[in-house]
């Protein structure tokens, strides 16, 4: 059984809680934005962004006491390559859904399309 956090983790617990949606949400903006308006020199800061999500998920997990069992510590492993791997896993299927969109548009639609 896991056990529960103690009072001196608490702080450590809150904020690296509050460094996982940061980063996390980080990354995910910087790597789409890196990728709609096709600006690789972002793509390093999101992953800069996702480092600090995989260093704050760690102190999470540790301060949570989640890697004194096996079940908890894949969890997290898992988490974190999800993580890394689902935008370019989401970004390539928007692509694909959308390549068609291109081909049936109209000539004059074309025109206005950046």
């Amino acid at each position: 059984m896991i056990e529960p956090v103690e009072l001196a983790d608490f702080f450590t617990t809150f904020f690296s809680a509050a460094m996982v949606i940061l980063c996390g949400g980080l990354y995910a903006l910087l790597f789409a934005f890196a990728r709609v308006k096709n600006a690789p020199r972002l793509m390093p800061l999101a992953y800069i962004a996702y480092i600090g999500l995989a260093i704050s998920a760690v102190l999470l997990a540790n301060a949570a006491n989640l890697f004194s069992s096996t079940f908890w510590t894949i969890v997290v492993l898992l988490m974190l390559a999800g993580y890394l791997l689902a935008p370019h896993g989401i970004w390539h299927l928007c692509v694909r859904t959308h390549e068609d969109e291109d081909e049936d548009a109209p000539e004059t639609q074309k025109i206005f399309q950046p």
